[in-house]
């Protein structure tokens, strides 16, 4: 490998794991947003909204903070897969 080809490499590279962590700082910050904020800050004003005969501040406590980690993991596992194409580390390269 030449010298120019390292340096564009390792721009790839820096790139790639900023956007990396981007992604990451942002799904962490919506799942702290539904676990902390939602069930644990604002649970008075939403246990007055009832689920399924539940209070939504208990729901979201014990159950939706569950389904919106998984839709998360969901979203990242797409978002890196693009991310992983257009920086040519995909699986299919």
């Amino acid at each position: 490998m030449n010298e120019q080809a390292k340096e564009e490499q390792g721009t790839n590279s820096s790139a790639y794991w900023r956007a990396n962590l981007r992604i990451l700082g942002v799904l962490l910050c919506l799942w702290f947003g539904s676990g902390c904020v939602l069930s644990i800050f604002f649970v008075e004003p939403l246990n007055e909204i009832q689920l399924a005969g539940f209070p939504l501040g208990f729901w979201f406590a014990q159950q939706g903070t569950i389904y919106v980690f998984i839709v998360l993991i969901l979203v990242y596992a797409l978002m890196m897969d693009r991310l992983d194409r257009k920086h040519g580390v995909g699986e299919d390269r």
